[in-house]
């Protein structure tokens, strides 16, 4: 008697669209309200442009506000009806930190209504929703800093080339966290004024901290590691983003903290203004150094052209292979390890 055949294996049923929400979505609220904060403040100060760039401005904000909404009912929904998924993707070595996309959208958000929202009327409302987005956003700040690091920490698959760019997410939101808090000091009592300015430099100096700490180790995994593969390289270049939101962190806080350092609010905004200088300038290195990466990475044939964990697409082929353990966003399946590549940088690694 003959065996019978086996069946064919049918195919893994696709992830949902729920269950596979990517955390770094939240990312576009983030740069939409930048360019609304930008465009309201009518860079060059040139008078025939104001209206314009108001209305940009304004407009740009709204969108913002938008996508928070529409991107903040599945980002929650997710952790409610698919936790294991949530969490899985928060121990990605890449998509955890992209959870520093929700808080970060949320306090852009709110330094975007407190640029915008005075031209619109209404400062009661403006103001309410200032210190509603701010607080929310600090505490989930502080929240995915510390647990983010947390998982790297406890974590035996982490090794040394499992560093990236995206690391720096995490940090940077915590740098945004006085920016969002300064709008709100010439609106409550002195006492309290001088609260928000105390908890808007420890958040300053957590941000800049971490990020030194996590720069190190980006550093040495370039400098001792084959090179990350090409859909990841435009992850380095978020190393310019605490340096950016930092130098606008130390200027705003010796601005809005003039009254509480009375006599000495001079010497605060000099020494403030040095600081600003010397990060900026080292903001300058890491752009040049980001410049000639990519350049090596477009001379290698690894044009990259989107990324984040594990769904990033290259010129060299249709999935990047991967420099470490991972596992699929969305996913709670093992880690999966990414075979050895025999240049940093190659076609065929990127």
């Amino acid at each position: 008697m003959s065996a019978m055949p086996t069946p064919p294996l049918s195919p893994a049923p696709p992830i949902g669209r729920l269950r596979g929400f990517h955390p770094g979505w939240f990312g576009a609220v983030m740069g939409t309200a930048i360019v609304g904060i930008v465009g309201y403040q009518n860079p060059g100060n040139q008078a025939g442009l104001r209206d314009p760039s108001h209305s940009f401005g304004v407009f740009m904000v709204a969108v913002a506000a938008i996508l928070a909404i529409g991107l903040g009912v599945p980002y929650l929904l997710r952790w409610l009806r698919h936790p294991g998924a949530a969490v899985a993707d928060l121990r990605n070595p890449v998509a955890g930190a992209l959870y520093g996309t929700f808080p970060g959208g949320l306090l852009v958000l709110a330094v975007g209504v407190a640029t915008v929202g005075p031209s619109l009327g209404a400062p009661d409302a403006v103001t309410t929703t200032v210190a509603v987005l701010a607080t929310i956003g600090i505490v989930l700040a502080f929240t995915v800093s510390v647990g983010f690091a947390y998982l790297l920490f406890e974590a035996p698959q982490i090794g040394p080339q499992t560093a990236n760019g995206a690391w720096f997410i995490p940090p940077v939101v915590n740098i945004v966290a006085p920016l969002a808090l300064a709008p709100l000091v010439s609106h409550v009592s002195p006492g309290d004024a001088t609260t928000l300015i105390v908890v808007g430099y420890a958040f300053l100096g957590m941000g800049l901290l971490l990020f030194v700490l996590v720069a190190s180790l980006i550093y040495d995994r370039l400098v001792f590691h084959p090179l990350p593969a090409a859909p990841l390289a435009p992850s380095l270049w978020i190393g310019l983003g605490p340096v950016g939101v930092g130098v606008l962190g130390i200027l705003r806080l010796a601005q809005v903290g003039a009254p509480m350092w009375s006599s000495a609010a001079g010497a605060v905004s000099a020494v403030s203004n040095i600081s600003a200088a010397l990060l900026w300038g080292f903001g300058l290195w890491w752009l040049a150094a980001a410049f000639l990466l990519l350049g090596g990475y477009l001379r290698a044939g690894g044009c990259p052209t989107a990324w984040a964990g594990g769904r990033s697409r290259s010129r060299s082929g249709p999935t990047a292979r991967r420099p470490w353990r991972w596992r699929e966003p969305g996913s709670q399946g093992s880690w999966k390890t990414s075979p050895p590549r025999s240049s940093c940088c190659s076609p065929s690694s990127g």
